[in-house]
């Protein structure tokens, strides 16, 4: 399973972006899909997840600013990512929990101030 990310970038703070992840390859049925964020000298994170029945979790740093959402026909997942700043800056994984876990290669978000 392959996880591509799109639309990462720097924005100001305020601004808004919408992260991108969509999964190729020998799939079966994807469980989870999500988004993780690691930030310089910091673990890495928990952002948020969707089930296979549409349960989703956030993190409480995003909770109101923040909306994940999925297409299950086409193994998608979108992070739109409103009022951003400064301490979402991270580079963000998209993760995928099918028989294993997968993950992206990772797309770069900078809120400047």
């Amino acid at each position: 399973v392959r996880l591509v990310e799109s639309g990462g970038g720097l924005v100001q703070a305020g601004e808004s972006l919408r992260l991108s992840c969509a999964a190729s390859g020998n799939i079966f049925s994807i469980n989870d899909m999500g988004w993780y964020r690691q930030a310089p000298g910091k673990q890495r994170e928990l952002v948020a997840i969707i089930t296979s029945r549409g349960w989703t979790k956030y993190a409480n740093s995003v909770k109101g600013r923040f909306t994940i959402s999925r297409d299950y026909a086409k193994n998608t997942v979108w992070l739109q990512m409103n009022s951003l700043n400064p301490e979402d800056t991270a580079v963000y994984y998209c993760y995928a929990a099918e028989s294993s876990a997968y993950w992206g290669q990772g797309t770069q978000v900078t809120v400047s101030s």
